[in-house]
């Protein structure tokens, strides 16, 4: 009688490597397979207005622009993290949090592993500082009010209720939320990134 193989959990990435999500080593990240992942992974699960998708690469732009907003003086390594903020998506999706709700804590822990992993390949603190997770935290509800309102059909007092209402207008918010094609935010993902990698 055959053995019983235990399903597969790991993910192969265009760059070869194989990412494997109950244990990620920092040695199979690359950040081309991030850019890549995240430029083609939908945010709201694609119910969003406009001719393509508004990705989590183009979020994490958003929340990027949002943060140094918020916060001119944040350092190269608190603007890295925070543009990587939801890496772990390149390889588990996007859920919206109506669903992480009904999953419960699986999917944080899965998330928690493969973020750390990306931090460690990166240079990074795995353990971030209360003020860099706080800034981050409310640059992303600010990303997803003016997501929710400008491409979601959210009315603004409904958003208002489950992500606050930002008292700002980021400069350039209009091109920071139109959504653009998967190759475009991949190469400006990509930029970003190169840019304060090397800062």
């Amino acid at each position: 009688m055959p053995v019983a193989r235990a399903p597969r959990a790991w993910q192969r990435m265009l760059s070869g490597r194989r990412l494997d999500l109950l244990d990620p080593s920092p040695l199979d990240i690359e950040i081309e397979d991030i850019a890549h992942g995240l430029a083609r992974v939908a945010r709201w699960n694609g119910q969003t207005s406009g001719p393509n998708i508004f990705s989590v690469g183009q979020h994490s732009l958003l929340v990027d622009a949002i943060a140094l907003h918020l916060d001119p003086k944040l350092t190269r390594q608190a603007r890295l993290f925070v543009l990587l903020h939801d890496a772990p998506e390149y390889v588990i999706g996007d859920m919206i949090s109506p669903f992480k709700a009904v999953i419960g804590m699986t999917y944080k822990a899965v998330e928690e592993r493969i973020l750390s992993a990306v931090l460690l390949r990166f240079s990074l603190e795995a353990t971030r500082s209360p003020a860099l997770t706080k800034l981050t935290k409310r640059a992303d509800r600010a990303a997803a009010f003016f997501e929710a309102t400008r491409l979601a059909g959210f009315a603004q007092a409904e958003a208002e209720q489950f992500f606050g209402r930002p008292r700002f207008l980021p400069k350039d918010l209009d091109r920071l939320l139109a959504p653009a094609p998967p190759n475009e935010i991949e190469r400006r993902f990509l930029a970003r990134f190169r840019t304060l990698a090397v800062e």
